[in-house]
């Protein structure tokens, strides 16, 4: 497997700002891609050891072409991720002033959290969107558009300047960025870890989610993120996305998960890794009677009772 990490590219993207936070990056090439599914692909083909590709932000949510090329296709597993704190710069050519802008471009990944400052001053631009901030910003240095939502950082890179910065919407938005791979056996716990899955029901009928959410409600695990995304088979079919917490060596988790696979039609593991917020306040322990400690002592309870020794 060559000793290279695909990232969504071009140069300048978050992402790679991103996965440059990895101490082990340091010691990989890193490849643009022009794609999440083209970085993504490049691992499925053994072109690359891992991609690096952004799957959720504060404000919109579920990255959705992230998370359905890892619904679809040859199974990956996430094996790391990174939180980033985000903020844009509109980034122009030399001599461009704001009342020049007549066209700006980003990735659409972008455009909600910048949409009231656009709104607020240049209500008469006409957004198209780009395969990453820094493509945006890339076109815009070739001529097609006027400006580019981008990381101030990128303005050098592509002979531009930075207009404005500081733009954002939201306080403290963040993306969150997973290093992807091909499956192998998880990392060992952490004690601040998150489990991702993916479930498509058996069927449709009353209570099905709630069937799927009591796997977990039971044993005491919060979740994280929890997304329904199209099957592809008509409307109204979907499968869900979640990540929740804990690790697959959990007892609690590990019984969860044997509980969805018996009730789901399918279940893919997309991994068990530590938490970006690892050592934050929110990172609790787990609920009383959800311990691995609890599990054994209610199965070596239950072993008696088979043994008549109750």
């Amino acid at each position: 497997m060559p000793a290279s990490y695909a990232y969504l590219g071009p140069e300048g993207t978050f992402t790679e700002v991103a996965l440059r936070t990895l101490p082990e990056a340091a010691t990989r090439e890193l490849i643009p891609y022009v794609s999440v599914q083209s970085a993504l692909d490049a691992v499925r083909a053994g072109e690359a050891e891992a991609a690096f590709v952004p799957i959720e932000n504060s404000v919109e949510g579920g990255i959705t072409t992230t998370l359905d090329e890892l619904v679809a296709g040859a199974p990956l597993m996430i094996y790391r991720e990174v939180l980033l704190s985000i903020t844009f710069a509109l980034l122009v050519r030399p001599g461009t002033e704001l009342s020049d802008i007549k066209t700006v471009s980003a990735h659409p990944a972008a455009q909600p959290q910048v949409r009231n400052w656009l709104r607020n001053n240049l209500p008469d631009a006409h957004w198209e969107s780009a395969a990453s901030n820094a493509d945006a910003a890339r076109l815009v240095q070739e001529g097609q558009y006027d400006a580019a939502f981008a990381g101030e950082f990128a303005a050098a890179r592509y002979g531009l300047r930075a207009l404005e910065t500081g733009i954002h919407d939201a306080e403290n938005a963040q993306t969150r960025f997973v290093l992807v791979g091909r499956p192998a056996r998880p990392a060992a716990p952490t004690g601040a870890d998150k489990t991702s899955v993916v479930l498509w029901q058996r069927d449709d009928h009353p209570g099905g989610l709630r069937d799927l959410l009591g796997e977990f409600a039971t044993r005491g695990i919060n979740l994280m993120l929890l997304q329904s995304r199209p099957t592809g088979a008509g409307i109204g079919n979907y499968c869900f996305c979640i990540d929740a917490e804990g690790h697959i060596s959990d007892r609690r988790v590990a019984e969860a998960l044997m509980g969805l696979k018996r009730i789901c039609l399918e279940v893919r593991f997309l991994g068990s890794y530590p938490r970006a917020d690892a050592g934050v306040e929110d990172v609790s322990a787990p609920r009383l009677g959800t311990s691995d400690e609890a599990f054994v002592a209610a199965s070596d309870w239950v072993a008696r009772c088979q043994d008549g020794r109750f």
